[in-house]
């Protein structure tokens, strides 16, 4: 199917045909009113299957490094009621309500740290999830072994991502160190995390072409801190994710949010850390700008409203591969939508992402006509 979306008030205009940004007008004609388009988010760390309605865990007050709060959670995990909840759903269905938090957030890409399932492939996926050359989860769940052959076995060119110096000890410090050893801080290399990372390891993850991606919401809530993130940002080494719910706040809007709060960065140059500069470090060469002949994933964005400003209501429409799949109520019959509420709002999805979610709701009908 080919549309062709439309703002007349700015003369700005986008059209697509399957998958792709082209430059022939689509069939399908959508009008915008005063919207401003962007590129599609991109995630650069998530668990899609720890989503859904999972609130934020912890069990003690601060934690000192991630294996302090693997070892509160794992025995939870199989008598937390919440938790054997979650985990009895198929994994499928777990992956794809992470997918749906992510789209109506406007991200159209996730980086996902965990196996790989079919569904992530599957053609009504509601997000992108490109494939890694490699992964590992940690130095203190899979021992450096393990983490070395996963980083010799990655495919060359592609990302191998791992989370490292998670904490604020001396123990989180030093997994640096020991990644350093295994000949793993290399190009491709995404740490997540590095709250514990000095300046020297920072300088020479840098110099080793790795990446450290950042996840504000998550190191708060577990470390009480979160690393300083003003020289890997301007060294153009930094990448933003979400993390899941278990840890991280609510979606990405979320964490661009907190970030907002965090430093004095400029709007332009926080939507293009999350698009652009995002599909750079990546090496996603086929998104991140609203180009010909790169992938058509875009959202739309009510006039004046910064996109670290914007909540997922807040949103006007969000495309993933040339599929509207998440509108504003008024566009949502056009695009084949049905009508919802998200946060209290009028909106309208994919009749197939219609699945559990925090603040979704379907509308009956007559609610819908009203």
């Amino acid at each position: 199917m080919s549309f062709h979306f439309f703002n007349a008030a700015a003369g700005v205009t986008l059209s697509t045909c399957g998958d792709r940004i082209v430059t022939v007008p689509g069939e399908q004609r959508v009008d915008l009113g005063a919207a401003r388009l962007l590129p599609g988010l991109i995630n650069a760390h998530d668990h899609l299957h720890l989503n859904g309605a999972l609130p934020r865990l912890k069990f003690r007050e601060v934690y000192r490094n991630a294996s302090e709060w693997i070892a509160d959670i794992t025995p939870r995990l199989s008598t937390d009621p919440g938790l054997l909840a979650h985990r009895a759903r198929p994994r499928a269905e777990r992956l794809l309500a992470g997918g749906l938090k992510n789209l109506l957030s406007g991200v159209t890409t996730v980086l996902h740290h965990d196996p790989r399932h079919a569904v992530l492939d599957e053609p009504d996926f509601p997000v992108n999830v490109p494939e890694l050359g490699g992964w590992a989860h940690s130095l203190a769940l899979e021992g450096e072994e393990a983490v070395r052959a996963s980083h010799q076995a990655m495919s060359a060119g592609q990302s191998w991502v791992i989370h490292a110096a998670e904490g604020v000890d001396t123990l989180a410090a030093l997994e640096f160190d020991r990644l350093e050893a295994l000949g793993c801080i290399a190009p491709g290399t995404l740490l997540v995390h590095g709250l514990g990372l000095s300046a020297a390891q920072q300088s020479l993850a840098v110099e080793s072409g790795a990446v450290v991606v950042w996840c504000p919401g998550s190191n708060l809530h577990l470390f009480g801190r979160t690393l300083d993130p003003a020289w890997l940002f301007a060294q153009g080494r930094l990448l933003l994710g979400s993390d899941s719910r278990i840890s991280g706040g609510r979606d990405l809007l979320a964490e661009l949010a907190l970030v907002r709060e965090l430093t004095d960065w400029r709007e332009a140059a926080l939507e293009s850390w999350v698009t652009e500069d995002a599909a750079r470090l990546l090496g996603l060469h086929d998104r991140g700008r609203l180009e010909p002949g790169l992938r058509a994933d875009f959202i739309a964005l009510p006039p004046g409203l910064p996109l670290s400003r914007a909540t997922r209501a807040d949103l006007r429409l969000v495309v993933v591969g040339g599929r509207p799949l998440y509108a504003d109520a008024d566009l949502g019959e056009a695009l084949g939508l049905v009508p919802v509420r998200i946060d209290g709002r009028a909106k309208a999805l994919a009749p197939h992402l219609l699945v559990a979610e925090p603040g979704l709701q379907l509308l009956k009908e007559e609610e819908a006509l009203a």
